[in-house]
């Protein structure tokens, strides 16, 4: 169970790096200089999942041939709604929202996600509805709110597309942690990655043809960012993030991606010698003690994850 902890904050680690460089990246502030044009969310977003499902298919075609392919209709539709419902819209609307609003507001929206899946699962009757799972997820979006510097700092932007945005990110965020959860009892991590990636892909590829990508005339050093921010941003984060959900619940594993803005602002303090102010560390504390109540089981609940992993 303890594992499932350590590869979701990993894949938090990782989502906080390409938060900061994707901002970067289509604003035009990314390493002035080096050829890499402002990139539009939209192509940024199409090319981590193209890079990443190219990454999967040959690495799973050299170690198991065409056996991930083999797969019943009905799980194959349930791939793709995940992929295109799940990653692609989450993680559009997420850097949509960081365009027209900003980081901070992005953040404390989508990490609404921890109360939409709750009351899910919670209606579904697949998760008990306990004080314990109420106040983890209360202190936790406080605490992001406190430490992104909303609370006390005036940077909530009101900017009607990005709050919009922002909110369908966090829905999709939601959408992707119970269905994600519930295929992999059945799949191991690759094949749904593998599938995930592919119909999100195909879904962009639908919605921005190539032409239009060719269109924009990216530089060499902008397509090598775009594919190293795939791995670091989808291949990695998702490899962890999926293993996490193979161990944990759903409740579980969203309230401990909340340690990704943490992750953001301690990286920042570290590598840009931004200061941290106190609230801000009041609100790292509370997310922190947010995770540390959630795992604890309820009384009469099984202190084991529900899901075992199958790989």
């Amino acid at each position: 169970m303890y594992a499932g902890y350590l590869f979701i904050a990993t894949s938090a680690i990782c989502w906080g790096i390409a938060a900061s460089l994707g901002r970067a990246a289509f604003t035009g502030r990314l390493l002035p200089g080096s050829g890499i044009a402002r990139i539009d969310p939209l192509i940024l977003s199409q090319a981590r999942t193209g890079f990443s499902f190219i990454a999967i298919l040959l690495a799973l075609l050299a170690t198991r041939g065409a056996k991930p392919f083999r797969l019943p209709l009905k799980d194959l539709g349930m791939l793709f709604l995940l992929g295109t419902a799940g990653v692609a819209a989450s993680n559009y609307f997420y850097y949509l929202a960081i365009q027209r609003t900003n980081v901070a507001t992005a953040i404390i929206v989508q990490y609404t996600a921890p109360v939409w899946v709750l009351v899910y699962m919670v209606v579904r009757k697949a998760e008990r509805l306990t004080i314990a799972k109420l106040a983890s997820v209360a202190t936790a979006i406080t605490g992001i709110a406190l430490a992104i510097g909303i609370v006390g700092r005036g940077r909530f932007e009101l900017d009607a597309v990005g709050l919009v945005a922002a909110l369908m990110a966090a829905f999709s965020f939601s959408y992707y942690n119970v269905g994600g959860h519930a295929i992999l009892t059945h799949y191991d991590r690759w094949t749904v990655l593998l599938f995930t990636t592919m119909s999100a892909s195909v879904f962009w590829i639908v919605v921005n043809p190539p032409g239009k990508i060719a269109a924009a005339h990216y530089s060499l050093a902008a397509w090598i960012f775009l594919a190293g921010f795939s791995f670091l941003s989808v291949l990695l984060p998702f490899v962890f993030y999926f293993a996490g959900l193979e161990r944990l619940e759903p409740t579980q594993a969203i309230i401990v991606s909340c340690l990704e803005p943490v992750f953001t602002i301690l990286i920042a303090a570290f590598a840009l010698k931004e200061v941290v102010h106190p609230l801000q560390w009041l609100g790292i504390a509370m997310v922190l003690s947010a995770i540390i109540v959630v795992q604890r089981p309820a009384t009469g609940e099984p202190a084991h994850a529900i899901v075992e992993p199958v790989d």
